[in-house]
């Protein structure tokens, strides 16, 4: 779907994903398995984490993407996993930084764990999860979560995000928002273990992008073919299964 008649060079890689049974030998349907609230021993069960492998292609591919179309600089190894504002609960396999040329841009970490999933840290300090929780409570399928990375990705890159840091009963308060043609979202949460050098760093820089961080420039000789955010859904819709 296009938002403002400019097509994206991202597409979505294609995923021969894996089907699941259960114990009866019938198909799983992730995404559409209760009709009302969960059973009681659903939560925190994951029967199948395995069915989250495809984000780990779908991080691959944006990371080439964005090597290749924007003016950004890369560190790859598991060291630079320490960006994450908390610790990865599981092994880290893969973690690569994405550092724009300009200052006033925010970078992205990808960290690839184990589970299978993906922690994003974008900015200065907020980290997102995908899935956020893989039980079988939450029902949630890999195409879900990779339309959020998308989502959240390409919201950075086309400077449609802010991040914000203040004091709320002496402790920090840590917010983000995302703006996107169809809407916003935004969070917050309290971070009562951050450093106060941490905090005072994070308040000057965030001060000189107080409505916002910028768009990632492009690299040198690539023509401006418009909101990522918004042609990604063109590219999504040409490769999904």
């Amino acid at each position: 779907m296009r938002h403002d008649g400019t097509v994206s060079t991202y597409v979505r890689p294609s995923i021969d994903a894996p089907v699941f049974r259960d114990a009866d030998g019938r198909v799983i349907d992730y995404g559409n398995r209760w009709d009302g609230p969960p059973p009681d021993d659903t939560y925190s069960v994951d029967t199948h984490p395995e069915r989250f492998a495809p984000l780990h292609t779908i991080a691959s591919a944006l990371i080439a993407h964005l090597r290749d179309t924007y003016d950004v600089e890369l560190d790859e190894g598991v060291e630079t996993a320490a960006d994450l504002r908390h610790p990865s609960s599981f092994e880290v396999v893969r973690a690569v930084r994405m550092r724009p040329n300009d200052p006033a841009c925010a970078t992205l970490t990808v960290v690839f764990t184990a589970y299978p999933g993906i922690y994003l840290h974008a900015g200065l300090l907020n980290d997102f999860h995908y899935p956020v929780c893989g039980c079988d409570a939450c029902d949630s399928t890999w195409q879900a979560e990779a339309d959020e990375l998308e989502r959240h990705v390409f919201g950075v890159v086309a400077g449609r995000y802010r991040e914000t840091v203040e004091r709320r009963e002496l402790d920090p308060w840590i917010g983000h928002s995302f703006t996107f043609p169809e809407g916003s979202s935004s969070g917050g949460s309290r971070e009562s273990g951050m450093s106060p050098e941490r905090f005072a760093a994070a308040e000057s820089i965030l001060r000189d992008v107080s409505e916002g961080w910028h768009a990632w420039p492009r690299a040198v000789g690539r023509g401006l073919t418009g909101d990522e955010g918004a042609s990604r859904d063109a590219g999504r819709g040409s490769s999904r299964p």
